[in-house]
């Protein structure tokens, strides 16, 4: 017997009125529309009939919005409609982040090559909207592929207002900026119709630049290297907010941008970043991890990275000992030779 047919039984058998006898308009207009996405994919599963309404495009489109003011955007909107299941594959790509830790045996190199990449990003403190932006860059020209990935929100003398106050506060707003502000940045690839949320959506990081003063928001998701990039092993979508005060007391942002960076911290370059992420959207979960995940998931990173340094240095200290050691090998070997060359000549 299905879930849905036990649960319409046991509603008669208490009385209750079952979910098929409400008129579908009213389920649809006074029930579905005041649940988020994963409730109302999880409403999906209850029934047939609910099932059928929760498909609706209308549905899906103003949860999108709605979590995501950026998307409300021509440019968005044309590349959701090539989706297949519209709005609602879109939540499905986007909620709420990508989780990629392991390579794929997929080479994504010989499908179709992306265009462009779509950026939306929409930044919340709590809980409203204090900056939005939609970003498009292209992909098919060699300076991308070749140069490190880099993308720049705010122009250079372009700032935006926040509403945490620093007068007389000292360093309390940094805790309040950790636990209240969140970031949401979604990579659209219209190409291969898939997109991903590739920030950590809570700060893994807040602290001051040692020289500036400013302060520094990073957000940030671990993924692992594309196939063909060798021992690298993981690489991290770094986003970092970086915030001042000015007259008045009021934090600015001044700067909002992300790369990609590898465990060497190298920034990678645009034909890498490609294959990450194609790799990353086609093979990578989208679920809900715990509380302070991933912070944690940073820090343990940042353990690897110094694992790896620490590996690197002592394998280029063996390095070193060798090549002294065969050099003063070869200069011993030398001088013996000159010393009996010497004691041959004086004996003739």
């Amino acid at each position: 017997m299905s879930c849905a047919t036990t649960a319409t039984n046991t509603a008669t058998a208490h009385g209750g009125t079952a979910i098929t006898c409400v008129h579908p308009d009213i389920i649809e207009s006074h029930i579905l529309t005041r649940l988020d996405g994963p409730t109302l994919a999880s409403v999906a599963c209850a029934s047939p009939l609910l099932r059928s309404l929760c498909t609706e495009e209308k549905l899906w489109r103003d949860i999108c919005y709605t979590t995501w003011p950026s998307i409300n955007d021509p440019r968005i909107r044309n590349a959701i409609s090539t989706f297949p299941g519209g709005h609602r594959s879109f939540f499905s790509d986007s909620f709420p982040t990508l989780r990629h830790h392991s390579k794929s045996k997929v080479d994504h190199r010989r499908s179709l090559p992306t265009t462009e990449l779509i950026s939306a990003v929409d930044i919340h403190y709590r809980n409203e909207l204090i900056y939005s932006k939609v970003d498009v860059t292209e992909t098919v020209t060699s300076w991308f592929r070749c140069s490190p990935f880099l993308v720049d929100l705010l122009d250079q003398k372009e700032t935006v207002a926040t509403p945490v106050n620093v007068i007389n506060d000292g360093d309390i707003f940094l805790s309040q900026l950790e636990q209240h502000m969140t970031l949401s940045w979604i990579l659209i690839d219209p190409t291969r119709n898939r997109a991903a949320n590739i920030s950590s959506l809570k700060p893994v990081s807040v602290q001051r630049h040692w020289l500036t003063g400013d302060v520094e928001l990073q957000f940030s998701t671990i993924m692992a290297g594309g196939s063909g990039r060798g021992s690298s092993g993981f690489v991290q979508c770094k986003v970092v907010v970086t915030c001042g005060g000015e007259e008045g007391g009021v934090l600015r942002m001044r700067e909002v941008n992300m790369q990609v960076q590898d465990m060497d911290e190298k920034c990678l370059k645009g034909e890498e970043i490609l294959l990450i992420l194609q790799e990353g959207m086609g093979s990578g979960e989208r679920r809900k991890g715990k509380r302070g995940e991933g912070r944690e998931r940073y820090e343990e990173y940042l353990e690897m990275k110094r694992e790896r340094a620490e590996r690197k240095k002592r394998r280029e200290g063996k390095l070193n000992v060798v090549g002294v050691s065969v050099g003063f090998t070869i200069l011993v070997t030398l001088i013996l030779w000159i010393f009996g060359r010497l004691c041959t000549m004086l004996t003739r």
